[in-house]
């Protein structure tokens, strides 16, 4: 099942690992930081697995396998 994919898997992917990376780095950058790595996880295991459940509430599809 795939309701991902393309340019919003890549996006996702490298968003996520932003997010997780403010836990190492991002101390001087933001607040909280902590709480980011937590947020990233979503992306990135959206844009790994090439599914969101969100996505498929919504019956939104970026994926072009059918």
């Amino acid at each position: 099942m795939c309701n991902v994919g393309g340019i919003d898997r890549i996006v996702r992917i490298i968003a996520g690992l932003f997010l997780i990376s403010l836990v190492f780095f991002g101390e001087q950058i933001i607040g909280q930081n902590v709480v980011w790595g937590w947020v990233g996880i979503v992306p990135l295991a959206t844009g790994t697995f090439k599914f969101c459940p969100a996505y498929k509430i919504f019956g939104l599809k970026t994926c072009s396998a059918k």
